[in-house]
């Protein structure tokens, strides 16, 4: 009898990830497990379901199969299934979670640190320029008292007596289709620690670390933006059993500016002439980031929009040499508020104009739009 797919035998979607064949293996294992489901069929369906997970779950196998089929397996060596069950240890980990064995072991082993975040708001000049702060953090650190054994001084922790130090319990059974079992459970009495507390640390309970407010100070390097993300190496939380602290991360948050606008490194201004500047030409004064004046000459016949670069006087580059550049867009304004004078003189200038010019531009403008004859 030919063998069914083994995305049929599972009930997942060809596309399943890892997660989901673990899910789905361990709901049909447990349902058809033969110590669990007593019916005729179940021992057959059990190692069907543990071959197809066996398959899927090996990346190398998974693809042999999505190509080829069955015959893929076996073309490829792979149709060493051991009648199904492959690896008893390894299949009872995957349905009951190890019975213990990986958690206990886990308990006892150095834990690293967890990693902070914390959020730090700038001006834009400060972001511009670098500054400083003294950064106010909760973290869990080594009771000082106890110096993270847990036990009230000069006590210290015992080995527990119920699982003589292993962290897990086992317990010999018997099963109708493997015959004798051993299985492992996290001990009750240490919760997998292998040692218990007799007289808790009085000032962390015996829970090895205690919740403190630590002042910190933190170098913010000039050329942050907003978004930037700045790691403290060690100065997380304290580790368990010996394990390495985790990392602090500042979050920087950047205020705008009334004036000038950012683009990684190039700072954008706006800068309003009058007509008179705009046609003849000018030197006018544009503000820096330092808060001086720096003199920009304007040439004849400036039309609104243009832009004029001023290099290395932007933001400084993060962690790199040199600055970027300041960006100036001109915009010509329409005065407004005239006097009669003024109002005049704008009659009279017209008058010299004549209609060529508007002609000569709107004829430049329609050819370049229309093509010309």
């Amino acid at each position: 009898m030919s063998k069914r797919d083994y995305y049929e035998v599972l009930g997942v979607e060809r596309d399943a990830d890892k997660d989901a064949l673990k899910r789905a293996f361990r709901k049909l294992a447990q349902k058809y497990h033969p110590d669990v489901n007593k019916t005729p069929e179940a021992e057959s369906l059990f190692k069907e379901i543990n071959e197809a997970y066996q398959v899927l779950n090996d990346d190398q196998k998974r693809a042999a199969y999505d190509r080829f089929g069955h015959d893929g397996l076996q073309g490829a060596g792979f149709n060493d299934f051991n009648g199904g069950f492959g690896d008893l240890s390894s299949i009872f980990e995957e349905i009951f979670g190890g019975f213990g064995q990986t958690s206990a072991r886990s308990r006892r082993q150095p834990r690293a640190g967890a990693d902070l975040r914390t959020d730090v708001r700038l001006t834009f000049e400060e972001a511009i320029f670098g500054t400083e702060r003294d950064l106010d953090i909760p973290r869990l650190e080594v009771c000082d008292r106890c110096k993270g054994s847990g036990a009230e001084p000069p006590t210290s922790p015992v080995t527990c007596s119920t699982c003589n130090g292993a962290g897990e319990v086992r317990r010999r059974q018997q099963s109708p289709l493997f015959g004798a079992v051993i299985t492992a459970t996290t001990c009750p009495t240490c919760n997998g620690t292998g040692e218990v507390i007799p007289s808790p640390c009085t000032k962390c309970n015996g829970n090895k670390r205690i919740r403190i407010n630590r002042k910190i100070n933190v170098k913010i390097p000039a050329g942050v933006d907003d978004g930037t993300r700045i790691r403290l190496p060690g100065e997380g939380e304290a580790g368990q059993l010996g394990g390495p602290p985790g990392n602090l991360y500042v979050v920087i948050e950047v205020d705008p500016h009334p004036v000038f606008t950012r683009n990684q490194f190039d700072v954008h201004i706006d800068l309003p002439i009058n007509i008179a500047q705009a046609a003849l030409g000018a030197t006018v004064k544009v503000p820096t980031l330092e808060g001086g004046q720096q003199e920009v000459d304007i040439p004849a016949a400036t039309q609104s929009g243009r832009q004029i670069t001023l290099r290395g006087i932007g933001v400084p580059k993060l962690q790199r040499s040199g600055r970027g550049d300041m960006i100036i867009t001109v915009k010509v304004m329409t005065p407004t508020n005239l006097n009669n004078e003024q109002k005049q003189l704008l009659r009279d200038l017209a008058k010299t104009f004549g209609d060529h010019n508007v002609e000569s531009q709107h004829k430049g403008f329609f050819d370049r739009i229309f093509g010309s004859d």
